[in-house]
């Protein structure tokens, strides 16, 4: 049940991705929502489901996305490993660690997106692409991390609700 409502959840903000995010840009730089609700899904120490998300999320925004075909999801699944490791070993902070994987998840996006770009022949100076793309892109991510990780919290409590001790 939980990964019907993982694919539901990811089809309607793919949905939200494409039709408002992508469209309100900072400089040339845009916000990555999958990342943040990906990021924030693995994060919630009660989720069980967190593999399944990312992959059904990887896969959907490969498809949408003009980058290389599998490099969201290689992205998305190295950002879910980060926090279901550091879940793990610092749970107190989730919030700090939010704002950490959504930096290193960004910069891992946007230097493999250069790199792929560049190999298939692309001729990008790398300072424009860091001052236009990177870090507007990294700072819209990092605005909306907090409601994401607000909204994520409650979807998670609905989908695995705490149990009652008697």
């Amino acid at each position: 049940m939980p990964v019907l409502i993982g694919l539901g959840v990811i089809i309607l903000f793919s949905l939200l991705q494409i039709g408002v995010i992508s469209q309100l840009p900072l400089i040339q730089g845009r916000a990555d929502l999958m990342l943040l609700i990906l990021s924030a899904w693995a994060l919630n120490e009660r989720v069980e489901h967190a593999w399944e998300w990312t992959i059904i999320a990887g896969v959907l925004m490969s498809l949408i996305s003009a980058t290389p075909f599998f490099l969201p999801l290689f992205v998305y699944l190295v950002v879910t490993a980060l926090a279901r490791a550091l879940r793990r070993r610092i749970w107190q902070t989730p919030l700090l660690m939010l704002l950490f994987i959504v930096l290193i998840g960004t910069l891992l996006q946007h230097g493999l997106s250069f790199v792929s770009l560049s190999i298939m022949g692309s001729r990008l100076p790398l300072q424009d692409s860091l001052t236009m793309v990177t870090l507007p892109s990294l700072l819209l991510n990092l605005l909306l991390a907090l409601p994401v990780y607000t909204m994520i919290t409650d979807i998670a409590g609905w989908v695995y609700p705490a149990e009652l001790e008697v």
